[in-house]
C-alpha cells in the first residue's frame, strides 16, 4: 500500500482523468478509482469529496445537479477547459518525476 502523501498527490490527476472521459458523480468516481488502483491506493469516500470541492473551487471541474437514472437528484461533475490544461500539466509532471526517479534508480543499480 502506498503512503497517504502519495495517495493525496495522485487524487487530482486521477479524478481529472476520470472526468475527461465524461461526467460522473462522486460515488462512481470513487468506484472507478478503487477498481483501477486495486488495493494499492486506499480511497475513502471522505477523502475524495474535499478534493472534488477544491477542484471545483479552482475552476478545474464544474458540477451540476441532475436526476439520476433511478430518479434521485445527484451532483454530477465534468472537467472544464482549464481542468483539461491542468490535467496535461499533471501528466507531464508525473512523467518527468517518474523519468527522473528511474534515472536515479538505474544509477544505484549500476553501482551495486
Amino acid at each position: 500500500m502506498l503512503p497517504k502523501s502519495l495517495v493525496a498527490a495522485a487524487a487530482k490527476p486521477i479524478i481529472l482523468s476520470i472526468l475527461k472521459k465524461g461526467r460522473s458523480y462522486g460515488y462512481a468516481i470513487i468506484d472507478e478509482m478503487r477498481e483501477k488502483s486495486s488495493s494499492d491506493l486506499p480511497w475513502a469516500e471522505g477523502s475524495i469529496y474535499p478534493v472534488l470541492h477544491k477542484l471545483e473551487k479552482n475552476g478545474l471541474i464544474i458540477s451540476e445537479w441532475s436526476l439520476s437514472e433511478e430518479g434521485r437528484n445527484r451532483k454530477y461533475y465534468h472537467i472544464s477547459e482549464k481542468g483539461k490544461k491542468a490535467l496535461l500539466a499533471e501528466q507531464n509532471n508525473w512523467l518527468k518525476t517518474f523519468e527522473m526517479l528511474n534515472r536515479f534508480w538505474s544509477l544505484k543499480m549500476d553501482n551495486q
